[in-house]
């Protein structure tokens, strides 16, 4: 006979317990949280088999264990409600950096515009300076 046939039923219990608050199942997937539920599971039983009034001090410390540990994982609902909130703060975020870009270019194109027209005046006043003051000639010596 095998030792796990030995073990009461409450050690297999306690066993499951013991692996599953150190995150090292055996029959379910690593990264289960801890509940009355999964620790009946973790220990090959049926859930109804874990019940208080046969294991009340178990029961006792799962409770416990559950209510301390509550913040540690958080639930799937908790958890998809982060990461809707971390797409929907990028997705804000993205459309900032677009509107500045935007903005930068408009500045952008607004101050070559400018440039071109400055440089259209500037070259306009060097002829009508030119027509008003023709170059200077060489001296003949």
């Amino acid at each position: 006979m095998s030792s796990e046939t030995k073990l009461t039923a409450e050690q297999r219990f306690r066993q499951a317990f013991e692996r599953l608050k150190v995150d090292r199942p055996e029959v379910l997937v690593p990264g289960t949280s801890v509940s009355q539920n999964n620790v009946a599971k973790e220990a090959g039983c049926d859930p109804s088999a874990l019940r208080k009034s046969r294991f009340p001090s178990l029961i006792r410390e799962i409770q416990a264990y559950v209510e301390i540990h509550v913040d540690e994982r958080p639930s799937k609902r908790q958890a998809a409600i982060k990461q809707r909130k971390a797409r929907r703060e990028r997705n804000d975020h993205l459309k900032d950096v677009i509107a500045q870009r935007d903005f930068s270019q408009s500045q952008l194109a607004s101050a070559i515009r400018r440039i071109v027209e400055l440089n259209d005046e500037l070259r306009h006043a060097r002829l009508q300076l030119d027509e008003l003051r023709p170059p200077p000639r060489p001296l003949i010596g």
